[in-house]
């Protein structure tokens, strides 16, 4: 009895089976996070630029949309901002940039003056005595995770961009 049990302990055939099914799971693990990370700085690229073009377009309105340096709260330059920044066309037809990027309210349009020496009060903003009208677009959009749709992490984490450009009308 002693020489068939020494001769399974020397057996070394399965051991390559064994040292798989305790590798794979790591390796698995490694692949779907190389998956998620490249993900989500892809739709951190998305959002960012969403956020840029949006303010460019924004920036670009008539100065007559920008009343004492507000915007209109529901006007059609915040409309069409918002959906610029969410479908890339101010009529907010097609698809949305980003899955996750379900309602044009996850995007904010702010304006603000600013006096200071970036932009000042002269030239195309003489007529401006606050100093130039300054946009600003932000948006947080939800990104649903891979790992939470498994239920092995946080369901959704938050994308958040802001981008700003100084009104030059048109």
């Amino acid at each position: 009895m002693t020489g068939k049990l020494s001769s399974v302990l020397r057996d070394r055939s399965g051991s390559a089976a064994v040292v798989m099914a305790l590798v794979t799971p790591l390796l698995l693990l490694l692949m779907f996070s190389t998956f998620e990370l490249g993900y989500f700085f892809l739709s951190e690229h998305v959002v960012d630029k969403a956020v840029r073009d949006a303010a460019r377009y924004a920036a670009r309105l008539p100065y007559a949309d920008y009343p004492s340096c507000a915007v209109p709260a529901g006007g059609v330059a915040e409309q069409q901002t918002q959906r610029i920044a969410r479908f890339g066309d101010p009529s907010g037809t097609g698809t949305a940039r980003l899955a996750g990027w379900t309602s044009d309210a996850d995007t904010t349009v702010t304006i603000s003056c600013d006096n200071s020496s970036s932009y000042g009060t002269g030239g195309i903003y003489s007529d401006f005595p606050n100093g130039a009208p300054v946009i600003t677009v932000s948006a947080t959009v939800p990104y649903n995770t891979m790992f939470g749709r498994m239920g092995l992490g946080p369901a959704t984490l938050n994308l958040n961009a802001r981008s700003q450009a100084a009104v030059i009308g048109a």
